[in-house]
């Protein structure tokens, strides 16, 4: 496995990261903690979980994964093991979050009572790398709409300013129960607002950011790769896999039983006009290059030089030793110049 440095930190990840967001829904306590065990046997140092988890959100499940690997540290002892990475929700109207059951902000309150929690379900007194899950402003976050809808760019009146943001976890940073901050589901305008909140040393830098990247959903690479290499804020990829669709098995209307389309109907992302023919086309060269298509889409996630680490998901053992094995498979010159050219034709038909 190949640790690399997480931003400017002094901390090495290895460069794939163990998804959670499946435990406790499509996972049990018990599955979770083979995932884990096999993981952290195989070099996987960095698990990825969030208060908000586990998926699809609701409040009867609200914080499951977190307590699910509470129990694993629990049971190991082996905290000390893992860097371990958690989320805030940010701005939305749920009210099962917080205890005044009001809507969610990433103010101060809201964040040093998150964390308190997480730190509880998690069984822990710190957490490595703590994350905003979505911005606290109004954002189309998580997608690039085809059409641009101001409304969504619009400003809101309680916004919570970037350097207020900065210095509640500064204060969560001093007392000992986080270590580094990192984004998600971020913009280039917001990334580097961070980080000029944080330019003059006072506030805590934002180490990386955790935004959508797999062949289908490249974007990515327009502005922010940039800021990832020269600010190093790299990327913690989700969805490498496009949710499973670069898998090809929701091809021609499949619907596999137990797959997450299937239970939960949230694939709406991946089934786009020319998201299937764009699947065809890089399953075909897989296949042409005698590799695994789960794999490829892996390995090139993983190749590129703004990713820190390639966040895999898995809901069963065996598409879970697929995805780790996916580390030992390269990219070669030749294959990126095949992939790149389905890209030049097909472009991003899942942003």
């Amino acid at each position: 496995m190949e640790y690399r440095r997480l931003g400017r930190t002094d901390l090495k990840v290895s460069a794939i990261c163990l998804g959670t967001m499946t435990f406790g829904q499509q996972n049990t306590e018990a599955e979770g903690h083979e995932q884990m065990d096999y993981a952290l046997d195989q070099g996987v140092t960095f698990f990825d979980t969030a208060e908000l988890y586990s998926i699809p959100p609701k409040a009867e499940t609200q914080g499951s994964t977190e307590r699910i690997i509470g129990s694993w540290f629990k049971a190991r002892g082996n905290r000390d093991k893992v860097i371990l990475a958690s989320k805030i929700v940010g701005r939305s109207a749920n009210d099962w979050f917080r205890d005044d059951k009001g809507p969610t902000r990433v103010n101060r309150r809201q964040i040093e009572e998150a964390i308190d929690k997480s730190l509880k379900r998690l069984q822990t007194d710190y957490i490595d790398l703590y994350q905003i899950h979505f911005p606290d402003r109004p954002m189309a976050w998580g997608s690039n709409p085809t059409r641009f809808n101001q409304a969504a760019f619009s400003q809101a009146d309680d916004e919570t300013p970037f350097a207020e943001q900065l210095d509640a976890f500064a204060a969560m940073i001093k007392a000992g129960k986080i270590r580094h901050l990192g984004l998600s589901n971020e913009s280039a305008w917001g990334t580097m607002s961070f980080l000029a909140a944080a330019k003059d040393g006072e506030r805590p830098r934002v180490q990386s950011i955790q935004n959508a990247y797999n062949l289908l959903n490249r974007t990515f690479e327009t502005a922010l790769a940039e800021i990832a290499m020269r600010e190093q804020v790299g990327l913690l990829a989700y969805s490498p896999l496009a949710q499973g669709y670069l898998s090809g098995k929701y091809l021609d209307g499949a619907r596999p039983a137990g797959t997450r389309t299937t239970l939960f109907d949230r694939g709406q992302r991946y089934q786009t006009d020319g998201a299937e023919d764009a699947i065809k086309a890089y399953i075909a060269l897989a296949g042409a290059a005698g590799l695994d298509p789960v794999q490829m889409a892996q390995a090139f996630v993983t190749s590129r030089c703004f990713v820190t680490s390639n966040i895999i998901g898995a809901t069963s053992m065996d598409h879970l030793r697929t995805a780790i094995g996916s580390a030992s498979v390269t990219i070669t010159p030749e294959l990126e110049a095949k992939i790149d050219a389905i890209h030049q034709r097909r472009g991003n038909p899942c942003p």
